[in-house]
């Protein structure tokens, strides 16, 4: 059965990048888009990566645009967005789906290992991942969950 560091996905820049280069860090796996309620979330995300990154941590943002075409921008749009709104550092990925037939891989992995209250379909933008350091995934947390009421469960992974 493959783990985490076992995907690949494409950068924002168009680059592959297997996630073995992740190997041993406390990651926090989300679903992100630009112009979602929840979109405020990402100050708290790179408040996480700034702040806990030096003790092995990192966020991974994949933009995804299933959930009311809350992300139309190509990816130049979507790292200008990140960059000039939110000072985003950490690794941002290419537009995916994240549910249905053309769903990312890591995504069904992700969903296969936590299922949610209401099964295992990502029901919104901003559903969060917590992947421990030997690559298994230890909680989801709703979009409703910030990335500060995660810091706790984080702190005790790292």
């Amino acid at each position: 059965m493959p783990g985490v560091y076992d995907f690949t996905a494409q950068s924002l820049a168009g680059e592959q990048v297997p996630l073995k280069q992740f190997e041993g860090q406390v990651l926090l796996i989300v679903n992100t888009a630009s112009a979602c309620g929840f979109t405020p979330q990402y100050r708290g995300l790179e408040q996480l990566q700034r702040e806990l990154a030096p003790r092995g941590f990192a966020v991974l943002g994949f933009p995804c645009n299933q959930f009311g075409g809350q992300e139309p921008g190509d990816a130049r749009q979507i790292e200008q967005f990140c960059e000039s709104k939110y000072d985003v550092t950490f690794p941002m990925f290419a537009k995916i789906d994240v549910n249905g037939s053309h769903a990312h891989p890591l995504f069904n992995h992700l969903k296969n290992e936590k299922s949610g209250l209401l099964g295992s379909s990502i029901k919104w933008n901003f559903t969060k991942f917590l992947i421990d350091r030997s690559g298994r995934v230890v909680g989801r947390y709703a979009p409703t969950v910030t990335p500060e009421g995660l810091r706790r469960e984080i702190e005790a992974l790292l």
